[in-house]
């Protein structure tokens, strides 16, 4: 029996949608998915399957325990370990047949020493986080690479002068750096046109539907664990933050900032009773959320429909779209349709 207060839906008909419009958008270039953090939160496994079936055959993740969690892959998809390999890694790395993106001397000098199979290489433009910098390019010299990486720093703000100041970098590295692909653009950096698509696309949270215009692939739902009615003058939840102006239905709900609902949310967030909105009301706690269901057909042991929508609960939030993906926590029973 489903005893999980908390409910997640992953929408793979809409991750797919998404990754169609993503691909269509990268043009001639391949495009990839990014898997990484168990696909965002929601499961990188089954993530990956429904990709595979869309047609993605290049996914990314950050570490080689993903590697290991993510097991066998689809039939003809290519995985790359985004962080490298460090020196105590190298043994798994070269039993498995995912690919380091090496990023550091050191690991291209570990690499190199260690065998003559393809890597991948991330390159610094700009972004000054993980790559090699361009004073060492030197050291890839004969070096077999399948594909070379750099990354945007600021692809989300299509207007930054520091987009045009990394795309003339990289084309400057691709034009000194033999490899069979190149890499540059993530969700957002798609978005800046053909220029920045280069061999191979890896979007991100765009097809988890966390850029404007995504179709919406995460749904949650939370349980109703009391009903109460209460009068004008009265306050509701921690810090008396909301008070009645008028009689007031309120269901107390079985969510909080502990599943990752965000306690910025407070007075502002929503939930759904079928198609009647129900505001928050009060401070979201650690565990619950009360809600205004006044004149909706609300039970306690029911369910409510908790808005989540990554853009706007970012806008309201002030927190990412990626940190509140990735910040759903455990307590939810997960469905896949």
């Amino acid at each position: 029996m489903d005893t999980a207060n908390l409910r997640l839906t992953i929408d793979l008909g809409a991750l797919a949608d998404n990754w169609r419009h993503l691909a269509h958008a990268s043009g001639a270039a391949t495009c990839g998915a990014a898997v990484k953090a168990d696909a965002y939160g929601l499961g990188a496994v089954e993530i990956v399957s429904a990709l595979a079936r869309a047609g993605c055959r290049d996914f990314f993740v950050a570490s080689w325990a993903e590697v290991a969690a993510l097991g066998a892959m689809p039939d003809g998809a290519r995985l790359a370990v985004l962080h490298g390999v460090q020196h105590d890694e190298l043994a798994t790395a070269l039993e498995s047949a995912a690919v380091p993106v090496l990023c550091t001397p050191a690991q291209v000098a570990a690499w190199r020493s260690a065998t003559t199979r393809p890597c991948d290489v991330m390159v610094d433009t700009g972004i000054n986080r993980l790559g090699l910098a361009r004073a060492d390019l030197g050291l890839l010299d004969g070096l077999a690479i399948d594909t070379l990486h750099s990354h945007l720093a600021c692809a989300e703000s299509p207007a930054d002068p520091m987009n045009a100041r990394q795309l003339a970098a990289f084309r400057e590295v691709v034009a000194a750096v033999p490899a069979r692909r190149t890499s540059l653009a993530n969700s957002s950096g798609i978005m800046l046109g053909p220029d920045y698509a280069f061999g191979l696309t890896r979007p991100g949270i765009g097809l988890y539907g966390g850029t404007a215009g995504a179709a919406p692939v995460a749904g949650l739902a939370a349980r109703v664990v009391q009903v109460r009615d209460i009068a004008p003058g009265d306050s509701v939840g921690y810090g008396a933050t909301w008070i009645a102006a008028r009689p007031t239905r309120v269901a107390v709900l079985n969510i909080g900032y502990a599943d990752g609902y965000p306690r910025a949310m407070s007075n502002i967030g929503q939930a759904f009773a079928g198609d009647v909105a129900c505001p928050v009301i009060g401070r979201v706690s650690m565990d619950l959320v009360a809600v205004d269901v006044t004149g909706a057909d609300v039970t306690e042991g029911g369910w409510l429909r908790v808005d989540f929508d990554l853009v706007r609960a970012a806008a309201a939030s002030g927190r990412s779209r990626y940190e509140l993906l990735t910040g759903l926590g455990h307590r939810y029973a997960r469905a896949y349709q």
